[in-house]
């Protein structure tokens, strides 16, 4: 794991101009709100609210977070309709901006919102304070509209230091435990470091990356939706 986590740490410099550029207009809200379109074949709507390793970045269609979870879902039996809600470069800011609109334009209430958002406050050196206000208000949000939520956590790179991993890793174990929302710790878990699962940016997953992260959240996704 550590050596995984060095190998992570390596790569902050390409993250961070990545992330500089990879931000969307989509993080602002449109001046115009799209028709709500009601997906009727399907029994429940989960909502994939993240950045660019949830909108699938350099991926086929079929090929992102979203689809392939909406697949793993199907295979376990549960007619799922899991809407695509990540936008590359957001931060936990840019996210906590969107949320109400992106929720108010589903046409329904989701039934579960996977949330995934921080890893570029991280590769920014935005405050850690800030990160966990910005989370909190979302989570207050979903709360607030008794959507359940499950949190897909990041860790901080090693080579930004111990003081600002202490300040930044916990944010998402104590956010999970404060709001009782079920907690996959790293998203990038046993993909980051394998060549073999991620694209040659050696930033976000490849197709068979994504497949590896799917496996791990899923269950958490079934075991809410059921």
């Amino acid at each position: 794991m550590l050596k995984r986590l060095a190998r992570y740490g390596a790569c902050i410099a390409l993250i961070q101009g990545l992330a500089a550029c990879g931000q969307s207009p989509v993080a602002n809200e449109p001046k115009q709100a799209e028709k709500p379109v009601k997906q009727a074949q399907f029994d429940q709507l989960v909502v994939a609210f993240g950045d660019s390793l949830y909108a699938g970045y350099q991926l086929g269609p079929n090929e992102g977070f979203a689809p392939q979870l909406q697949g793993a879902l199907g295979s376990a039996g549960i007619n799922a309709r899991v809407h695509n809600a990540g936008v590359s470069g957001d931060t936990t800011a840019a996210g906590r901006q969107r949320l109400t609109f992106v929720l108010d334009n589903l046409g329904e209430k989701p039934d579960l919102v996977v949330l995934g958002l921080g890893g570029n406050d991280m590769l920014r050196g935005i405050k850690p304070e800030e990160t966990r206000a910005n989370l909190k208000a979302m989570l207050d949000e979903l709360k607030k509209r008794d959507i359940d939520v499950i949190l897909t956590g990041m860790l901080a790179a090693p080579n930004l230091g111990q003081d600002y991993a202490r300040a930044f890793n916990p944010i998402f174990p104590e956010l999970s435990k404060a709001y009782g929302a079920p907690l996959y710790p790293f998203f990038l878990n046993g993909v980051v470091a394998d060549s073999a699962l991620m694209l040659p940016d050696n930033i976000h997953p490849n197709a068979k990356g994504i497949a590896k992260v799917v496996a791990g959240i899923a269950p958490l996704v079934e075991a809410e939706l059921k």
